[in-house]
């Protein structure tokens, strides 16, 4: 890419040296720079980018972006001196990418719970229309129905931007992107365009992160408040009307407003539901007149899910009338209570929940269900270095259940007992086990179920790694369920 053209983004700079006429690539990790290409140094929490130039410039780099004196060669490399190179690289990535965003329809999820529901039925519906789609998030960078490993729910700016103009590239109409409060504020979807907000709901989490409810409400609208002010621009928010946020987020946009909700009235509303154990019906009141819709999503929660990808993709241009034709087939998304296939007498959910909204969602969604006589039997961790305010809070809500198993998801650097011991501490009843090994604690929950029994994993959901220190270890909840159950029960396992 033209030099000039590239750095002209940044309006304040020091140029020592003399910059390439082009430049290849920008990497902010000096282990991916090419030759001919640009490092950018971000200061992170653990890694100092400006410590590694030196390796930088081996790979081949001809352009240092620093905010602290480097020692170069300048005769062979040049250094533009920022005095934020966060920010720089928030400007450099989308323009090296050419702002591919521009390029589809985007369309974002924000809020607490079911960002990754939300997304991942967008992008299910939009596949099954036959209209190439992307997705990233939680789950993974899925590309036109191909999934890539990430790292993040939402990535570093220039990951971001590359995964976007990949998209592009590919000739995706749409992408669908969870958002998180962290991205958010850390700049991550810096020259992103998005099209169309999504906002789910606002429950206590991240608050080791955000301090206070008001900056985490804060971080989320910052999704709304970024679809900008112009207004001859097509665009939407769409939002939760049953959420105690819906005012707040409402006012941090000018662009039309489409709410969805049960309780309250909204442009897109659930009426006549009815939960069952293998799915939901509703009657859908939409601006265009009533629906029905026969889903296999179950949970109250799902169907508020699936009314803000109704509201989404309607925004988009889709008719009602075609999204619920496409709806029927979407099952669950995975890890999030997905049922673990097996002919045993024992149902096995894993779900993502490690909220104390989203446990009691979890719960609620399967107790009308539970046999006579039968348990329901509830695992729940939470990872170590983390939110430890929410983590009484969360057994609490876990205490709905028959018998509560209080683990870790990833520990991290902190020990089993001080994560466990914190949870026990918001117990309601005497029926729970404390064991800090999740995989010995998995092997527990089915070693006290009986025939009839229901398990819900909770915490790791779709993730099949442990980080325990700072490594990551292979970790499946559904795969040691099943191995225990097969012991337990005798054959018949399926899925393996």
């Amino acid at each position: 890419m033209d030099t000039e053209t590239l750095f002209s983004v940044l309006p304040i700079k020091q140029v020592t040296g003399t910059l390439p006429m082009t430049v290849t690539d920008i990497a902010v990790d000096s282990r991916a720079v090419n030759a001919g290409g640009v490092f950018v140094c971000i200061t992170g929490f653990t890694v100092d980018g400006h410590d590694f130039v030196e390796k930088a410039v081996e790979n081949g780099a001809r352009v240092i972006v620093a905010s602290k004196p480097v020692q170069v060669d300048l005769e062979k490399v040049a250094v533009i001196t920022v005095e934020n190179t966060a920010r720089a690289i928030g400007l450099l990535a989308p323009r090296f990418y050419g702002y591919p965003s521009k390029q589809m329809t985007m369309i974002g999820v924000t809020g607490t719970n079911g960002k990754t529901s939300v997304s991942g039925i967008i992008h299910s519906i939009l596949l099954a229309a036959e209209e190439k789609s992307a997705l990233t998030g939680t789950i993974g960078f899925n590309l036109d129905g191909t999934l890539y490993e990430t790292d993040n729910t939402t990535a570093d700016v220039l990951t971001t931007q590359s995964m976007i103009n990949r998209a592009a590239q590919e000739g995706c109409n749409t992408m669908t992107m969870e958002v998180s409060s962290h991205g958010l504020v850390e700049g991550r979807l810096a020259g992103t365009e998005f099209d169309i907000a999504v906002f789910t709901n606002l429950t206590h989490d991240h608050l080791d992160f955000h301090g206070t409810m008001d900056n985490y409400g804060h971080a989320k609208g910052l999704l709304f408040s970024q679809l900008g002010q112009d207004l001859n621009q097509r665009k939407f928010a769409i939002i939760n009307a049953d959420d105690a946020w819906e005012e707040r987020i409402s006012e941090m946009t000018s662009f039309p407003i489409l709410s969805f909700g049960i309780h309250n009235d909204a442009t897109f509303r659930a009426t006549e539901i009815e939960l069952k154990a293998d799915g939901t019906t509703f009657t859908l009141n939409a601006p265009d007149g009533e629906y029905h819709v026969d889903m296999k999503l179950i949970g109250e929660f799902s169907v508020y899910n699936v009314l803000a990808a109704i509201a989404a993709l309607y925004a988009k241009g889709m008719a009602v009338e075609d999204i619920i034709g496409y709806l029927g087939g979407i099952g669950a998304v995975k890890g999030r209570m997905e049922i673990v296939p097996t002919e045993l007498p024992l149902t096995m959910y894993v779900d993502y929940a490690h909220s104390p909204d989203a446990i009691e969602k979890a719960i609620a969604a399967v107790l009308p269900y539970k046999k006579e006589g039968s348990k329901l039997i509830f695992l729940i961790g939470t990872g170590g270095n983390r939110d430890r305010l929410k983590r009484p809070i969360m057994a609490e809500k876990a205490s709905v259940a028959d018998y509560v198993i209080l683990t870790t998801d990833d520990p991290r650097d902190e020990p089993y007992a001080s994560i466990v011991g914190e949870l026990e501490a918001g117990m309601k009843h005497d029926h729970y086990a404390c064991i800090g090994d999740r995989t010995e604690a998995v092997r527990h929950a089915v070693s006290i179920a009986e025939a009839g029994d229901m398990i819900i994993f909770a915490g790791k959901g779709h993730e099949d790694y442990q980080i325990i220190g700072s490594v990551k270890y292979p970790h499946s909840d559904a795969e040691i369920a099943l191995e225990e159950a097969e012991k337990k029960f005798g054959t018949g396992v399926v899925g393996k």
